[in-house]
């Protein structure tokens, strides 16, 4: 019997396309406006910084919320530009190492506990993420972190609470992900530092 479409990831997968090219044709607009109008003024660079961070935020997210087969790889210089895009003007920094390409399945996992890391650094911090032989870590430090522990309980439990909300999901689907993939997340949580393996 074939497994059930994850309609979920089907309905994320969609709106990120639909949303992407939009995006990216007021980027041309601004860029052609700013051609015209000779040198730019905050106006022009706010809406310029606003449409470059939408585009990263929905890039992301097609990465991290969409539909993902078994088979499928994304490329390390992908991630990359995402990852670079999406910190233009953030207060987290992001670090990746990992071989040229990778499935799919795999980053999206990672994606999903970047976001689940973001809660974390509300304050700003910075994140290192390797992939090697022995598997995944992700390592987040900060002087100051917002850690709730409820939240990063749902991490461990199999099915998730009632009460989580739209910003909280990412949480929700980490556990049906590591089950998906036949991991385990192990995750040490201290004062400044959140080190997750998986």
């Amino acid at each position: 019997m074939q497994d059930k479409p994850d309609l979920a990831a089907l309905i994320a997968s969609r709106i990120c396309h639909d949303l992407i090219g939009p995006i990216g044709a007021v980027g041309n607009g601004v860029e052609l406006l700013a051609m015209d109008a000779g040198k730019p003024g905050p106006e022009m660079a706010l809406i310029s910084e606003s449409v470059a961070n939408a585009n990263a935020r929905i890039r992301f997210f097609r990465i991290s919320f969409g539909a993902a087969t078994g088979d499928q790889r994304i490329a390390r210089s992908e991630v990359m530009s995402v990852l670079t895009d999406l910190t233009r003007g953030g207060r987290i920094s992001y670090a990746w190492n990992s071989v040229a390409d990778l499935p799919r399945r795999e980053v999206r996992l990672a994606f999903l506990l970047l976001q689940c890391l973001e809660t974390a650094l509300a304050y700003g911090g910075k994140v290192d993420v390797s992939r090697d032989e022995t598997g995944w870590t992700v390592t987040a430090e900060a002087t100051r972190l917002k850690i709730d522990a409820a939240l990063w309980e749902v991490l461990t439990e199999l099915r998730a609470p009632a009460e989580i909300g739209a910003g909280q999901v990412h949480f929700a689907l980490v556990p049906d992900e590591l089950a998906r993939q036949g991991r385990r997340l192990v995750t040490e949580i201290g004062e400044t530092v959140i080190r997750l393996t998986f």
